[in-house]
């Protein structure tokens, strides 16, 4: 595994690079410079409160193509009704200060923490991190944020207050840009982006799509 240095920021190649299981190297910071040049290689952090931080670039990688989107009868009927309202960037920081709060079965805690809301918020403000929020009335019911390279963009977390709001949330983005955007990475499988369409790639399908989007 790959050492980064702090004062120094570069990532080993992930296309010559082959770690067991995607994590590919540990150290370094969560500056935006950082972090901005990880996404562009197809790497992002995942770690636990407390330990080392942890870049990652699986192989396979899961995606979500916008043309194989799947929306059940159930959730059109949510649509239908317009249970949901919806909005982008309007309160971003929110947004992650929700998803890093939320609890998730099965997981003890969030990798997200008060130094990478910071850094992400950078990054919004530079027109990069993007928030998309849910709202029932006036109140905030979900969301979810990423960043955005070229035609691709790169789901982060999303958080949910109601049941369905965050996947109403989901599929309005994907309905929405579906026409603009090339390419969901949802960066690790889950059964819940499963179900909406989301397929695994080979790892180098997904950098030749980023390539490809970096000289937008």
């Amino acid at each position: 595994m790959y050492k980064l240095d702090k004062h120094q920021i570069v990532f080993p190649d992930p296309a010559h690079y082959h770690p067991r299981e995607g994590l590919l190297a540990y150290g370094g910071d969560l500056s935006a410079e950082r972090i901005k040049l990880a996404y562009e290689n197809g790497i992002f952090p995942w770690y636990n409160p407390g330990e080392e931080i942890l870049w990652w670039c699986p192989d396979p990688r899961f995606v979500l193509y916008p043309d194989e989107l799947r929306i059940s009868k159930s959730m059109m009927k949510i649509l239908r009704n317009e249970v949901f309202t919806y909005t982008e960037n309007q309160c971003f920081r929110k947004v992650l200060q929700n998803c890093m709060r939320i609890e998730r079965p099965g997981q003890d805690g969030t990798w997200l923490n008060e130094e990478l809301i910071e850094t992400f918020t950078q990054l919004h403000h530079e027109g990069l991190a993007k928030s998309v929020e849910v709202w029932q009335n006036v109140e905030l019911v979900g969301g979810f944020y990423g960043i955005q390279i070229g035609n691709i963009f790169c789901g982060e977390s999303m958080f949910s207050h109601v049941s369905n709001a965050s996947k109403a949330g989901f599929i309005h983005f994907v309905n929405k840009y579906r026409d603009t955007l090339e390419l969901i990475d949802c960066q690790i499988h889950s059964e819940h982006l499963e179900s909406l369409g989301a397929r695994m790639i080979p790892k180098s399908d997904y950098l030749n799509i980023l390539k490809r989007n970096n000289e937008f």
